[in-house]
């Protein structure tokens, strides 16, 4: 396979409403609807509708929510053969979008859904690309010892720091983050001076900044690459998408700027429709917003 994604999987059930809740407050969303969730989850996806081959590897419960998942995984065409299953319920992700596309999440993951260590292996599922999102850090840490060993590339998704992140965002080769865990970690809010607090964690050090675009650091020093301009409808999963087509990039060869600017395209479209999973666009539409300035 292309990309092999280890980490998260949970169902998504995305509530529209006119603004966040506020406490006491009881609001009756004006649209609702339910998909596959999770950082890794996405990114596997969202390489298979790029048309790259990739695999999941993470758990999901003996549930409802579990078979509809693995369900949405397989018709994607993602390997599901990394999955563990168990009793421990399916992780559960409730999502608020307001009319601006922002969004706040209360998410369940209880700490039994976790999957084993030797619920993957590089050495059987062959890949060019790891991605790991952290919250499997005993199974990511297992694959990132058979990629260091195997030559395999690797990539985390830092999306905000919590044990697994912490664990493994300098065990990679590729780390690329969010604006939430650049301040976090750097105590800086300027993007340039957060990229730079985080130097020598890993050869290839991104940060993804909303709106602001992205901020890269490699051996030439710092640049920058502006996002596309749209509309947001949800900004749920743009950072998955984002990530996922970063990884199919590093399995395609593409150069460092041109995958950035393909997989801002990914993110962006990913925007344009309520829900993760469900927004997640294929390769012409992403080629052709990438090809279009």
């Amino acid at each position: 396979m292309d990309v092999l994604c280890a980490g998260y999987a949970c169902v998504d059930i995305n509530f529209k409403a006119k603004h966040h809740p506020v406490p006491d407050e009881k609001l009756r969303a004006i649209d609702m609807h339910s998909c596959g969730g999770g950082p890794a989850a996405n990114a596997a996806v969202a390489i298979a509708r790029l048309g790259g081959q990739a695999g999941f590897a993470g758990y999901l419960g003996n549930d409802a929510f579990g078979e509809a998942h693995l369900s949405e995984l397989r018709k994607e065409g993602v390997d599901c053969s990394g999955i563990s299953r168990g009793e421990s319920p399916t992780p559960i992700a409730c999502v608020t979008i307001k009319p601006d596309g922002q969004r706040s999440i209360v998410d369940y993951f209880p700490a039994q859904s976790t999957a084993p260590e030797d619920a993957a292996s590089l050495k059987k599922q062959a890949a060019k690309v790891l991605l790991i999102d952290g919250h499997q850090p005993l199974l990511s840490a297992r694959l990132l010892d058979e990629a260091r060993e195997l030559g395999i590339p690797s990539l985390l998704d830092a999306g905000s720091v919590h044990d697994g992140t912490l664990m493994l965002y300098n065990k990679v080769d590729y780390l690329i983050t969010s604006e939430k865990f650049a301040r976090e970690m750097s105590k800086e809010d300027d993007p340039r001076l957060a990229l730079a607090a985080l130097d020598g964690a890993a050869p290839f050090i991104a940060c993804t900044w909303g709106e602001d675009g992205v901020y890269w650091q490699d051996d030439d020093g710092q640049h920058h690459m502006p996002a596309f301009d749209i509309e947001a409808v949800d900004t749920t999963g743009a950072g998955d998408a984002f990530h996922g087509a970063f990884a199919l990039g590093l399995a395609e060869g593409l150069g460092v700027r041109d995958n950035l600017r393909r997989a801002s395209a990914t993110a962006a479209l990913t925007c344009l429709k309520n829900g993760a999973r469900s927004a997640l666009p294929n390769r012409d539409r992403v080629l052709a917003l990438s090809h279009a300035y």
